[in-house]
């Protein structure tokens, strides 16, 4: 009964395969490797973006910081959510990559409006030479709180963006979530709406460690490369980078796996409602966020259940009070995980 992240779950067997297949023999290091060459066209073929150029790192925080980077000055600022990753989860690292830039936090909840974007946009490059200038506008798609923005949701955003000449950057950690719960194309949900650099992820759906960054401009793919090779994150056996994201995308096991997530979240999400389970956000995709009594809680966690306490402390004398949960679901969660986890409602 884990539910704590969808980092926490085992790579798929077929992406574990593939790294034993490319185990053998040599290969040309440093991204010259031949799945390499199989993984740009083929993600060239998904986003119908034949230029697009395509990168990969080991982590989340250096595809963020590494793509903001590349896209932002440091004497300008970011503008993003109060709760994205990139604010609250990744040790300033975007402020480092980009040698000093700033975030400035868009008000409201997980989701961005175009609204609170213009306002926050307005407010800055107003104090000339002494204050920050614009920079890019990072969008997180699925939120840090299991929101998804719909099309018309990003367009907007973009909209704006484009209103004032500012680039914009997609955390896509959970890229493949999202674009299930929408029934979207890569292409729709990313550079024909503005987007120009995309976080794809496929660590918390299955790999075992393995992030691209995809350009849709190439103009910018000369300075991503110096960028990633100056932070360390040009990896000699990338060969290794390049087999997990093969096989990530062979077969569309990619969609396969984020429709299970979102599938086993919807699951037990209904069980949590039949339960009287109270929800923080609406439940979109794979993360769920519930307030119910200590008394449950407790008595999950005595049966052996591991998720996060997000509001809240186990102990108290009050059995009655409400806590809150965050809940999540990746592709191995089994369905009689979610309905143990259940019974103890």
């Amino acid at each position: 009964m884990f539910f704590a992240s969808d980092n926490s779950g085992p790579a798929h067997p077929a992406v574990m395969q593939a790294l034993a297949d490319v185990n053998t023999g040599f290969a040309m290091p440093y991204g010259a490797d031949d799945p390499m060459a199989a993984v740009t066209a083929e993600l060239r073929r998904l986003f119908e973006a034949p230029e697009a150029a395509v990168y990969l790192v080991a982590t989340g925080t250096a595809a963020n910081s590494l793509s903001l980077a590349t896209l932002t000055q440091p004497f300008e600022t970011v503008f993003c959510s109060p709760v994205a990753h990139i604010h609250e989860d990744e040790c300033n690292a975007p402020e480092f990559f980009t040698s000093g830039a700033k975030l400035t936090l868009v008000p409201g909840t997980d989701k961005m409006t175009p609204d609170s974007l213009r306002a926050t946009v307005l407010k800055e490059e107003t104090r000339g030479v002494h204050g920050p200038q614009r920079g890019a506008v990072s969008i997180t798609q699925v939120t840090e709180r299991g929101g998804v923005y719909t099309l018309d949701d990003l367009s907007a955003l973009t909209d704006v963006a484009r209103e004032y000449g500012l680039p914009v950057h997609m955390d896509g950690a959970r890229f493949a979530n999202a674009l299930v719960k929408l029934n979207a194309t890569p292409a729709d949900m990313t550079w024909r709406l503005g987007v120009d650099i995309l976080s794809f992820g496929a660590t918390k759906n299955g790999c075992m460690g393995v992030e691209a960054v995809i350009l849709f401009d190439p103009a910018k793919a000369w300075e991503f490369e110096l960028r990633r090779k100056r932070a360390a994150h040009l990896f000699s056996k990338h060969r290794y980078l390049s087999a997990q994201m093969h096989a990530y995308l062979a077969d569309d096991l990619w969609l396969t796996s984020a429709r299970t997530a979102n599938a086993n979240a919807a699951r037990l999400a209904d069980g949590l409602e039949r339960a009287g389970a109270q929800f923080m956000y609406p439940p979109q995709a794979n993360i769920i966020f519930a307030e119910f009594p200590r008394a449950t809680h407790q008595r999950l966690h005595d049966a052996g259940a591991v998720y996060y306490i997000w509001e809240g402390t186990l102990e108290g004398d009050d059995p009655d009070e409400m806590l809150a949960a965050r809940l999540v679901c990746d592709w191995s969660v089994t369905h009689d995980n979610i309905d143990r986890f259940l019974s103890h409602f």
